[in-house]
């Protein structure tokens, strides 16, 4: 279960990039944060950030103007109950 997270980042034009294939959760989130605050992230260029897991299901994902929408606010106050 290792090694098995990725991060994209989507722009405005709706190509986008992988940014980490194959890393550790603790690496993807830390290059999660990184590309949703990015310079890109603030001036709109950035409109989107997901992290992967090794089934190719979304763990995470941020939206330029939303934040993070996934998972939502109450799916992690419940998780934490």
């Amino acid at each position: 279960m290792n090694n098995e997270f990725s991060v994209y980042q989507f722009f405005k034009d709706e190509s986008y990039e992988c940014v980490r294939s194959f890393v550790s959760a603790e690496e993807a989130v830390k290059a999660a944060q990184h590309y949703c605050t990015s310079v890109g992230a603030r001036m709109g260029t950035t409109v989107r950030v997901i992290i992967t897991d090794g089934g190719d299901c979304t763990n995470f994902e941020w939206k330029y103007g939303e934040g993070v929408t996934f998972p939502t606010r109450e799916e992690l106050q419940k998780k934490d109950q």
